[in-house]
């Protein structure tokens, strides 16, 4: 529950088909968010058509890539001893090149190419495109760097390798960068500012992805809220724009309302949402479309109005409420998840109750809750203090956490005795006996296999559960496949 990524794909090395033709060799790992890893199936699209094929073996490999976080301080950490470790193969091999991509890179540029000489090569997240060409510079023996920003760059053009992909789920990214300057967040100056991406490239990709038998699709970005198509540009521009380009813009609501009724069959989830951006309209079309799970993520960071002006979100307590309120009565059986950080600069023992007290006031579904860690370049790390003691953090943080372990228990408790859908996933990692799957409200349901197969939609009758785990048996296969 505290954790927002699956710890267990981080660092995993990515595999795609080999092309016979293929000569070079790469090897990638990502850490970090979800847009890290749907920007590493970018990456490997890319280098594919530039004689690259991928390899688990890191000894093997002319060019290493690291895909990299700067929001969690535990994943900057683990790259730094993963760029050491590949500097101690270059040893061995060394033609093998070295290069760091992503939020990390744009911000240690100057740190890892010139100060500490441990990397050949730092690309930034809007410059993937470049990389044939930063490439045949590091042939030549030069170091190269592009972490320009873009204005226009979605990468809607370029088809992903699902390179992380159980096969009937995918990630489909729909803006990149954020306008939302929070103050303990980097995100705004290692991805940009805010721009989406062509309607009709998202509907092809994910055509795509049902024609090869996808059962389930994430829209992806740093606020899917935010997302305007209006032919192309930045967010915040749209108020320049045409009368026309104005009367035929599409919003969030427009898009998805576009994606559930083109393919109904299809399972539709988004994240990251931000409460100042949601609007009725997406709750109101998420009730209109039973494909479009019922599940929000919704971080709230504080219940303290005090600190939720001094992180710089852009709404109260108050608006937060109203927002769960509306979507409690147009949508009943949404689940809702939170991402809290207590221990934020100058919070207090009533802030700190204003949180508990906000939990007990939405029931949350699930959680990602975190103690603050000041971030290099965030306007905190600038202008604040990080007062309040290690101890006082962690204790606030088992309060939380201990809370919505409680939460989570009464909400799965609600499903005994309910017959549910569960899209099937994977193999159980207790048991090969048990699958694995999620409701429509992103809760984890495990049932004996029987003659079911990953990709089934199955209803299960709940007959027990943990707080982490609904339990039961299967009754049948849902009017959905």
């Amino acid at each position: 529950m505290e954790k927002t990524i699956d710890e267990k794909i981080q660092g995993t090395p990515l595999i795609l088909d080999q092309n016979k033709e293929n000569t070079r060799k790469l090897f990638i790992e990502s850490y970090g968010c979800q847009m890290n890893f749907s920007d590493s199936e970018i990456v490997a699209s890319i280098l594919a058509k530039e004689g690259f094929n991928t390899t688990q073996n890191l000894e093997d490999a002319d060019l290493v890539l690291v895909n990299t976080c700067s929001i969690r301080e535990k994943a900057e950490q683990t790259v730094r001893k993963r760029l050491e470790k590949y500097n101690a193969v270059k040893k061995i091999n060394p033609r093998m090149k070295v290069g760091v991509l992503g939020c990390m890179a744009e911000r240690l540029k100057s740190k890892f190419l010139e100060e500490e000489k441990i990397v050949d090569l730092v690309v930034g997240p809007d410059a993937y495109k470049d990389l044939p060409n930063l490439i045949e510079e590091v042939d030549a023996g030069r170091n190269a760097v592009n972490v320009i920003l873009s204005k226009e760059e979605t990468y809607g053009d370029i088809a992903p390798v699902r390179l992380q992909s159980n096969g009937v789920s995918a990630f489909v990214s729909i803006t990149r960068g954020c306008d939302n300057m929070c103050t303990f967040c980097v995100v705004p100056f290692t991805r940009g500012r805010e721009r989406s991406r062509d309607p009709q490239s998202i509907i092809s990709e994910i055509e795509d992805l049902v024609n090869k038998n996808f059962k389930e699709i994430t829209l992806l970005g740093q606020n899917v809220d935010s997302y305007l198509w209006y032919g192309g540009g930045l967010k915040k521009d749209f108020e320049k724009a045409s009368d026309f380009q104005k009367a035929t813009a599409v919003n969030f609501s427009k898009l998805l309302d576009m994606v559930a009724a083109k393919f109904p069959k299809l399972r539709i989830r988004f994240t990251t949402s931000n409460p100042q951006d949601m609007t009725l309209d997406v709750i109101k079309v998420m009730a209109k479309h039973k494909n479009i799970c019922k599940y929000i993520h919704l971080p709230i960071q504080s219940g303290s109005n005090r600190i939720l002006k001094e992180m710089n979100r852009l709404h109260t307590r108050e608006e937060y409420f109203e927002l769960i309120d509306n979507i409690k009565t147009i949508i009943p059986d949404c689940a809702i998840s939170q991402d809290i950080i207590t221990g934020f600069p100058t919070e207090t023992e009533e802030d700190h109750k204003d949180t508990l007290s906000l939990m007990e006031y939405v029931k949350y579904d699930y959680g990602f809750m975190f103690a603050y860690s000041e971030r290099p370049g965030t306007l905190a790390a600038r202008k604040m203090e990080d007062d309040v003691p290690e101890d006082v953090k962690k204790r606030r943080l088992a309060e939380i956490i201990e809370l919505q372990r409680n939460h989570s228990e009464e909400r799965h408790q609600a499903y005994l005795g309910k017959t549910v859908e569960i899209l099937i996933e994977k193999e159980s990692k207790k048991s090969d006996q048990h699958w694995s799957g999620r409701t429509t409200q992103n809760t984890v349901a495990v049932f004996p296999k029987e003659q079911y197969k990953i990709g089934d939609f199955v209803m299960v009758e709940i007959e027990d559960c943990t707080s982490a785990t609904l339990l039961g048996k299967a009754v049948g296969y849902s009017d959905n496949n």
